[in-house]
């Protein structure tokens, strides 16, 4: 054993590519599951804030939040209700979901409550009322203006109180956000009013199939930078193998059975692959603490889904970084131990013999990767969903990878015939002799820039059609929101004889397809017929929508139903237009304001658009006549500026991915060309003999591993951008329910060059640094040995 780590103890920086490679790509697959495993435990305590979350909820038709004396109405009917007050608490710069809960009124705590109901804990009233919060929490809280106790019992990030005080703390202001209903109801209690629906829960289950996608989406980026860092260990024990075989020779020919030296190299292989997961792991963590508040703030933004910007230690996530890792190495090393398994016993290592060695298997690589392109093609055919478009983006992104090394050899090939000189042919020919070294490096380097293309394209595409969209359906220059009914009455006058439009926003909850959905009531305005973004529609849609004979929906229902226009909706309604609705998952059906008055005659606005040329100076006479809270207003150009501070802040996880990803391919060529610079001075020494300065020989370097990185980067742009098409055409259609154009962006691509030449530029400086200033001694000595 001691012989093999002999090995790794003069080349430490080929045990830092292994160790860095695999913990790298455990760090960043650790990290993407560690946000998961957050995400899903945030959603499941969302639907059981005492155990009873299979209780029924009374809520109001509109959507609207209860009052107080709504609830004390139903109670005093007979209704067995208990109310719930929830809302983000924010503390020390981090933000908890508070639960208010009645605990005398709450099923637990009732007479005959039937099983199943939860016990109310504790400390909830009386002179001990506190705030429970998760023993981790509760140092946080200490700013809080009440009391807070820890409760083991309490999900992190998520806290428990009386309602009474949770008010206070949330300045509720006497709304409540829905009533349990107790299983146990007396006998003889009157019919509900029209006004509330009582509904099993269904928001968990709802959250975490709308959010499936988006975690979908993260787990397969996770899994393209752990591609990435398995292509480094892959080339690190490659070359650990081949500058090995002396030693594996000498030990066989001293007596070592090929069965114990296998299991040697697989135990120091393990060894590897536990200390670099446990780094992995770890790093991940931190990776996860980092990005876990953008995700929180696009879950909530896109999905309304709750999620603690607070990342807990779970096992799970441990021991799947922990296998990963394992699996990852064992994946990455099966190759050298088949070649170890059939080494004979005189074989000798040279980086001819590699290069030649690597040429008679490129046949086979190109076999492999037509392969993997077939497969993700059938899978795509065969499978539906967004297990057909990762299948094909996976086959598509492993197929071009082990194309690679088969298209710059043949490159390179080209440029050798082509050369004018000895020294250009030279330069050629030992550039492809290099290729088995450094192809593991170019594959990953492949893969981070067209994953960065791909991506890029994507959400520039995104950006741009969103931006356009904004334009359209945000077309009042003034938002206004009231806070009652009351309000409504004395404003409106006001506002039609200063206005010159009022364009309410009124919309009740529904379901279609077994899903949320929203009905909105839309005013026949000329305003929604100029702007409103139809994708298809009938020609007469708006004079048919505004006499009640139909309704629009929105791209996502479209998808999801797979609805056309003259299809009929499962409330009767006929299609008449399908619109663009991007950045909402849920479905939406409009119909006609007189439509909706007929069905919803309970439901009343108060969110209204107000069409102006003046909009500043009716904001400010609004605010000044009504008292209004600043946050009543919303300019259209405030709004617009907000939704694309959302967009952008959406996603900035992958972008941080992508930059990460790509850090890791520059690490793998700076590690491979320092690994293979000891290596190469055999072919070196010759040259330098014949008259060559090791200065010159410095510069070829360079200009070898930018040659590398630029043949590279352009055979990176075909498959990014079909990578974006893929994302565009069906992995986006399939997770969000839209389809968006695609836009190409040559700067974009020219800045990824730009940035890609730099990293390929200062991975090769410093082997050639060192090749620059290495004394002519150590080149003269490569002569006196045996090869």
């Amino acid at each position: 054993m001691s012989a093999l780590m002999s090995h790794w103890w003069r080349n430490p920086w080929q045990l830092l590519t292994l160790i860095a490679g695999l913990a790298l790509a455990t760090a960043l697959w650790s990290g993407v599951q560690a946000i998961n495993a957050e995400a899903r435990a945030s959603y499941a305590a969302a639907s059981d804030v005492l155990g009873g979350g299979d209780l029924a909820r009374l809520s109001r038709v509109d959507g609207r939040s209860l009052s107080t004396d709504e609830y004390t109405t139903l109670r005093r009917s007979g209704w067995l209700v208990s109310p719930v007050m929830q809302g983000i608490l924010e503390a020390q710069g981090t933000e908890f979901v508070l639960t208010g809960i009645e605990p005398l009124t709450w099923p637990g705590a009732s007479p005959g409550a039937e099983t199943g109901s939860a016990a109310v804990p504790g400390g909830l009233l009386g002179e001990e009322a506190a705030v429970l919060a998760h023993p981790d929490d509760a140092a946080l809280l200490s700013d809080i203006d009440a009391p807070v106790r820890a409760d083991t019992g309490r999900t992190r990030g998520r806290l428990l109180a009386d309602i009474a005080l949770a008010e206070r703390l949330l300045e509720g202001r006497g709304r409540i956000d829905y009533l349990i209903v107790s299983p146990d109801q007396p006998r003889g209690i009157p019919d509900l009013p029209e006004a509330y629906r009582i509904s099993v829960p269904e928001n968990t289950t709802d959250i975490s199939r709308l959010t499936r996608s988006f975690h979908l989406n993260l787990t397969a980026f996770g899994l393209l930078s752990f591609a990435v860092g398995i292509f480094i260990v892959y080339g690190a024990t490659g070359l650990a193998f081949e500058q090995r075989r002396a030693v594996f020779r000498t030990l066989r020919a001293l007596g070592l059975p090929l069965s114990r030296l296998m299991l040697l190299v697989t135990a120091e292989l393990g060894l590897f692959a536990l200390v670099a997961g446990a780094a992995g792991v770890a790093l991940g963590y931190l990776i996860a603490a980092a990005l876990l508040p953008d995700v929180a703030a696009t879950l909530r933004g896109l999905y309304g889904a709750e999620i603690t910007g607070q990342l807990t230690l779970r096992w799970s996530w441990w021991i799947s970084g922990l296998a990963m890792a394992v699996a990852g190495t064992a994946v990455a090393a099966v190759a050298a131990l088949i070649r170890l398994a059939r080494m004979p016993l005189l074989s000798f290592n040279h980086p001819r013999a590699m290069s030649l060695q690597a040429a008679g298997t490129q046949h086979i690589l190109l076999l492999v990767a037509c392969a993997f392109c077939a497969g993700g093609l059938m899978i795509s055919w065969l499978a539906d969903g967004l297990v057909a478009g990762f299948g094909l983006l996976a086959g598509l992104l492993l197929g071009a990878a082990l194309c690679l090394p088969v298209v710059l050899s043949a490159v390179l090939r080209l440029a050798e015939t082509r050369a004018g000189g000895a020294v250009a042919q030279w330069f050629w020919a030992d550039s492809r002799q290099q290729l088995p070294g450094l192809s593991m490096a170019l594959m990953a380097l492949l893969l981070a820039m067209a994953a960065n293309i791909g991506v890029s394209t994507m959400v520039s595409s995104f950006r741009l059609t969103f931006t356009g969209y904004l334009d359209q359906r945000l077309s009042s220059e003034l938002y206004l929101r009231v806070n009652s009914d009351a309000q409504v009455i004395e404003m409106m006058p006001f506002l039609v004889s200063n206005a010159d439009a009022v364009l309410p926003v009124v919309s009740a909850d529904a379901r279609e397809g077994g899903l949320p959905a929203e009905i909105f009531g839309l005013r026949d305005h000329q305003t929604y017929r100029d702007n409103w973004p139809l994708l298809e529609a009938r020609a007469d849609v708006w004079d048919q929508l505004a006499a009640g004979n139909g309704a629009l929906i929105n791209e996502q229902l479209a998808r999801r139903q797979n609805l056309v226009p003259g299809d009929t909706l499962s409330g009767g309604d006929v299609v008449l237009g399908i619109y663009s609705d991007y950045g909402n998952p849920a479905g939406q059906i409009v119909i006609s304001e007189a439509l909706f008055t007929s069905r919803y005659p309970g439901a009343t606005a108060r969110q209204f658009g107000l069409r102006t040329d003046r909009p500043d100076a009716l904001a400010a006479a609004l605010q000044e006549r009504f008292d209004l809270p600043a946050d009543a207003l919303i300019n259209q150009q405030d709004l617009k500026a907000f939704s694309l501070s959302v967009f952008d802040r959406t996603f900035s996880v992958t972008a941080a991915l992508n930059v990460l990803t790509l850090s890791v391919a520059g690490l793998a060529i700076l590690i491979s060309l320092l690994t293979l610079a000891a290596m190469r001075l055999p072919q070196l020494a010759p040259v330098w003999a014949l008259g060559m300065t090791r200065r010159q020989l410095a510069g070829l370097e360079l200009i070898r591993a930018v040659s590398l990185a630029v043949l590279t980067g352009l055979l990176a742009v075909p498959l990014g951008l079909l990578l974006a098409w893929v994302l565009l055409a069906v992995v986006n259609v399939e997770a969000f329910g839209w389809r968006l154009p695609m836009f190409l962006f040559p700067a974009d691509m020219l800045r990824l060059g730009a940035l890609t030449l730099i990293v390929a530029f200062l991975a090769a400086l410093w082997p050639a640094v060192r090749l620059a200033r290495m004394p002519p001694q150590t080149l003269l000595r490569v002569f006196s040995n045996e090869r």
